[in-house]
């Protein structure tokens, strides 16, 4: 049986040490921030996911949810009295507005929370993840009655959201999507059509759900200019706005899937379902993207959920398994074998795991950050550079922390040996959790071509510049300190070849549009590399000024800056290896015929 225990002191060192969030607290946007609440916030969301949510991940997984012939879904057994424990406990509500009954806190806040949550059972906690985002979605295009009427019981876990893009026949390419929408005469509109792969998509955790779904008018244009969105309940609100009629739509079947099975995958059938515009006809695509980028993050947050869930695992059993002897001797004279953490190569896996999971924490927390910034600060300077960075790096959280999250879970199972292959020990389900995370929300290779296609030249490439002047600018201030020379120099190194990728790309993809296609993921893992190392560069700055000024937990302190070093020895370095990958171009990869990829014989 898998353990978790929330990384606490992990997440107060990135948010106290290195994002130094305290200093936020009563600035523009941080009004209701106190910095005091930071610790015991943490502790106690740390404590009650452990204990509270943890215990039902690997049963939920294995009972799975239950599809009634009336099309509704029951979810596995405990999970609608520990919904409702979480809900009363205003863990839903932590980052959400003042205005409809959220606690105001600051979205990097909310975003730590969500990790606890989130690894202590992924399944689950995507039905309120997505809600988060179906209220962002409204709060931003939604009238102000339909804000009042939704959003204050969205936001309080009564009643839950989803988002209803994907078709059948209809993918990424929303421009192919069919669902229709007819005007009723009343102001309504009549939802006829199928979605598939919709999370959370029926379920029995909260008395209503509430689907954003997109829909074509009778003269719509042709493609994605010709998408509208609405709002759809499961339950139409009466005249007091509870719960009323059950609307013309139903669950009709939930996919049977590789992971995540406590969540329905649900596809769904509407039958005229009874639905209402938000914001402009025809402007749905932009509309849904603002839920999408929001999940996106989220999303790679899942990913750094199953890496930290797998990694805890993987060091502890480690330290707890004997096989074989060190190289170097025995270290356990008295035992049969050694453990298992005193191979190199294991501890290579243990290393790469806490320095990928760690660093992913602190990226997509400043990130988190730099969306409190951009949404709340009264320098206009300051919220222009902090929406610049959210942008470029909104498909490397998401991509790269979910390639991280696969990669993690997969090498920490291989800790385990056999036993990791054995379900009851709880490894398989990491590793099959996690792999959906590089796929839905944009699969991730669709993540890169957005990074180079559309973030990387936007503004005339000013975010990508405003990055390598901030790396450069830490690399040379952290150069002089002995303990950080040589952290600052592989990450000044690495720094230098993704400008070199990023002017090969100026200067190959205009002419052949298929070099920016077959760079794209390369650019992303190098662009993944730097952020992350950069972030590695600023902890280790914050552990060592912590260890100059007399730091109690001295251990924790010297950890850091050693996995700092592995980061920056032992990955920094393949940023060189995938300039050259990118470099190759595509010429060969687009000269094999298409047939010859059925090999004959």
């Amino acid at each position: 049986m898998p353990t978790y225990t929330a990384p606490v002191r992990d997440t107060r060192f990135v948010l106290e040490n290195v994002l130094d969030l305290p200093a936020l607290a009563g600035t523009p946007g941080f009004e209701d921030f106190d910095a005091d609440m930071i610790a015991p916030i943490l502790e106690e969301a740390g404590k009650f996911f452990a204990e509270v949510v943890a215990p039902t991940n690997l049963p939920s997984d294995r009972q799975g949810c239950t599809r009634n012939p009336d099309g509704t879904v029951t979810c596995p057994d405990g999970l609608k009295d520990v919904y409702d424990r979480v809900r009363e406990a205003g863990w839903l509500t932590l980052s959400l507005p003042l205005k409809h009954g959220g606690q105001g806190m600051p979205g990097v806040l909310g975003m730590a929370v969500e990790e606890y949550f989130t690894s202590a059972n992924m399944a689950f906690a995507m039905t309120s993840g997505l809600t988060a985002g179906a209220v962002e979605a409204i709060m931003a295009r939604g009238s102000e009655e339909m804000q009042a009427l939704y959003v204050p019981k969205m936001i309080s876990g009564e009643w839950s959201g989803t988002m209803n893009l994907t078709e059948p026949h209809a993918g990424t390419d929303l421009g192919l999507l069919r669902t229709r929408a007819e005007p009723n005469g009343d102001g309504s509109f009549a939802i006829t059509g199928s979605k598939i792969f919709i999370s959370s998509g029926e379920h029995d955790l909260t008395e209503n759900i509430i689907h954003l779904v997109l829909a074509r008018t009778p003269d719509a244009p042709k493609g994605t200019k010709g998408i509208s969105m609405f709002v759809v309940p499961k339950f139409i609100p009466d005249a007091d706005g509870n719960p009323g009629e059950r609307n013309s739509f139903s669950c009709g079947s939930i996919e049977e899937k590789m992971g995540i099975h406590a969540n329905p995958t649900c596809s769904m059938n509407y039958e005229g379902a009874t639905g209402w515009l938000v914001g402009d006809e025809n402007k749905g695509l932009a509309a849904m993207f603002i839920m999408m980028n929001a999940a996106r993050l989220w999303v790679g947050l899942q990913g750094l959920s199953q890496a930290e869930n797998a990694y805890q695992n993987g060091a502890a059993y480690a330290l707890d398994r004997r096989q074989g002897r060190s190289l170097t001797g025995a270290k356990d004279p008295s035992e049969s074998a050694d453990l298992l953490v005193v191979h190199p190569d294991v501890r290579r896996m243990l290393m790469d795991g806490r320095a990928w999971t760690e660093g992913m924490r602190a990226l997509a927390l400043w990130t988190c950050m730099q969306i409190d910034i951009a949404e709340g600060s009264d320098d206009e300077a300051a919220r222009q550079k902090a929406d610049d960075m959210v942008q470029l790096l909104t498909p490397v959280v998401k991509g790269i922390g979910t390639d991280i999250g696969s990669n993690v879970a997969n090498d920490m199972q291989q800790v385990w040996g056999g036993h990791g292959y054995i379900e009851e020990n709880g490894m398989a389900q990491f590793v099959r959790d996690a792999r959906i995370t590089r796929i839905y929300e944009g699969a991730n290779g669709v993540q890169a071509m957005d990074l180079v296609g559309r973030k990387l030249p936007m503004h005339g490439g000013r975010a990508i510049q405003a990055l390598f002047a901030e790396v450069d600018a830490d690399v040379e201030k952290a150069s002089g300190d002995e303990r950080l020379a040589e952290i600052a120099t592989a990450l000044g190194k690495a720094n230098g070849e993704l400008k070199a990728a990023s002017m090969w790309l100026m200067q190959n993809g205009p002419a052949n549009p298929n070099n920016v296609g077959s760079a794209a993921y390369f650019y992303m893992e190098m662009l993944g590399l730097v952020s992350i190392g950069w972030m590695w560069l600023r902890s280790a700055v914050a552990a060592a000024k912590a260890l100059d000024e007399g730091a109690e937990d001295a251990a924790f302190m010297e950890a850091k800056l050693l996995t700092a070093k592995h980061f920056a020895l032992g990955l920094l370095p393949d940023a060189g290896a995938l300039r050259r990958k990118l470099q190759a171009g595509a010429d060969t990869i687009m000269a094999m015929p298409a047939d010859s990829f059925l090999r004959a014989g």
